[in-house]
Order: structure tokens, then sequence, then C-alpha cells
């Protein structure tokens, strides 16, 4: 891997990891700060920053070494290998960090695709059926299914789009309907795209070892009223996965599939008894580095490129590629 343990302490040091951007970028465009990208729009286009930023349970918890920058690769390779699939919003790649995108009117729903029976947080479809529920967002469950169990088909499992700080809500898209988020044309759309996206996902990870277990897609409107793919696809924020290989050998022991994603982050918080609620426990440079090292290996895996990071401190290089003074 060509990030060694070196260069991940020393990016966790200030300066290293890129949490914020200064009023200076103001100049790109109205911001938007999301839980991990910075948004801003000028004249139709929307550019993006992905910070180094890690959320979990809704929180930002810190930043994890070139997470922004994996992110974004990752992001970019997925968008441009599903182009033929669902058009997506993406013009151009100014930065390791950053697109430029057009700016688009985001459809208020996140289409969350499931094919297992997994989660750790209290919302989950896995915590939901030990409770002893056996219908998810309207999708009626079988008895018997243990958890991680793959699930008898992929199932579309949509969420509201909570303000930052706060939960997203799963609910069947009876409610989306009631509540005006979306049409059922609009939404049949959506499925039908989504499913699409996610069967192309899980068979190009199962042809590198791994198992997409669950992902969200986000959509908008151009201004010509074309619906379109926006924010990010397939990454490990985005995305569970699974190492395929490994998979078989869990179940029969009962264990959690080893994964290599956010899961890994979710899990630490989990163990020392946080699920979102109140102050979370501080992140150490270990699991932050253990976290980047993940990010990387599911980037190389997937795309089967290597990651080169750029080592440069990001805020100055962004502003530089960017056009933007000091």
């Amino acid at each position: 891997m060509p990030v060694d343990d070196a260069q991940l302490r020393a990016a966790c040091r200030e300066g290293g990891t890129l949490a914020t951007l200064d009023a200076r970028f103001d100049v790109l465009g109205t911001r938007y700060s999301g839980k991990v990208r910075e948004n801003f729009t000028k004249d139709g286009v929307r550019t993006i920053v992905v910070t180094d930023r890690v959320s979990a349970f809704d929180v930002v918890l810190g930043t994890i070494p070139f997470k922004g920058q994996v992110l974004n690769a990752m992001a970019v390779y997925w968008f441009e290998a599903t182009a033929h699939l669902c058009p997506n919003h993406l013009l151009e790649v100014p930065d390791p960090q950053v697109v430029r995108a057009v700016e688009c009117t985001p459809i208020p729903v996140e289409m969350v695709v499931r094919g297992y029976l997994t989660g750790v947080s209290s919302t989950s479809i896995w915590r939901a059926y030990e409770r002893g529920e056996r219908v998810f967002c309207g999708h009626a469950l079988p008895e018997g299914l243990r958890k991680h169990e793959r699930l008898p088909e992929n199932i579309v499992t949509p969420a509201t789009k909570a303000p930052k700080g706060e939960h997203d809500e799963s609910v069947a898209k009876e409610v989306l309907f009631e509540r005006g988020l979306v049409d059922p044309e609009t939404f049949d759309e959506l499925e039908r795209r989504s499913l699409e996206l996610f069967a192309f996902g899980q068979a190009k990870a199962a042809e590198r070892g791994f198992i997409l277990v669950d992902t969200k897609y986000e959509f908008g409107r151009t201004p010509d009223g074309r619906i379109v793919l926006i924010d990010e696809i397939h990454t490990p924020d985005s995305s569970r996965y699974w190492y395929a290989d490994t998979y078989e050998a869990a179940m029969a022991g009962g264990e959690d599939p080893k994964s290599l994603d956010k899961e890994f982050v979710r899990r630490y918080l989990v163990a020392r008894g946080y699920r979102g609620e109140g102050p979370p426990p501080v992140l150490p440079d270990d699991v932050r580095c253990e976290a980047a090292r993940r990010y990387v290996e599911i980037y190389e895996g997937l795309t089967g490129r290597p990651f080169e990071p750029d080592l440069e401190p990001p805020a100055e290089r962004i502003a530089r590629n960017l056009g933007i003074g000091g």
C-alpha cells in the first residue's frame, strides 16, 4: 500500500487533514456545510470539497487521514463506471478532494438499498428485526433470518433527509407521498435506478472479492428537469462492504463479517456505549489510522488502481488548484 504508517501518523497531526475551510473559500459561491462535504454554489455550478471529516450516527467525530482524497476518487470512479445506467452531476475534478458539478435541486429523499439483514444503529434493519418487527419500510421480512444474512431480494428502504445534527428517518414510500416529499411516479423512477445501480455495484464488487452489502443514493433535478445522481456513489462512507471470502466462515461462527468501510468506526463507538446520543468519544490516532488503511484498501481493491496520496497540506493545495488567493 502506498500509504505507510509514518505518513498516516503525520497526517493525524494538525494541518495534515482537512476539517474545515476558512472564509477565503467563500468566493466559490454560497456555502452549505454538510457532515463531510463543503458545498459552494455559483452560476449554476456546485463546487464540492470533500473534507477528511468522519461522521457516524449523524454526528461528526473528527478527521481521518486522506479520507477526502479516497472518497472523492472512489465517487468519481463509480460516477464514470455507472454513467450508462444513470446520468450524474459530475463536470470536472480540479483537485484530489474537489469536484465541480451541475447545480441541481436535490430530491429530499435518500434511496437506501439493502441486500443483507445487518446494521448496528438503533434504526438499522437488523435492530428492527431483532425487536420482532417483520415489516420494515413497507417490506415484509420472513421469519428465521439471522443477523448478516442475505435478504431474499435487494430492497429499497427510503429515508428522509434530516437537517445536519439530526437523525434521518427510515420510512415506507407511502409516508414520503403523504409528506409531499416525492410523488409516486418520481419514486418509481428513483427506485428502479437505485436497484439497477446497486445490482451493478454488487456485481463489480463480487468480481473484486467484496460484497456490497448496502448503500444510499441521492438524486436531484437539473435546471432542465432531468433526474441525475448527485452527492456520492458506492464510497466507504455511503456503503457497507465485506470481504467475500470470509463471509461464510463468519456466519458459521456467529461472528460479524470482516468489513472495509465506516462500520469499523461505528463498532468502535458502540463498544464504548455510544450510539449517537450525547458527546461522542474521542477517536484515538490508532483508530483514525486503521480507518484510513481500510478506506485505502477498499479503494485499491475495488478500482484496481493504486492510491497515491497528495501529501501537501490540503487547504493550501485546494486553494491553489481552485485559483483562490491567500
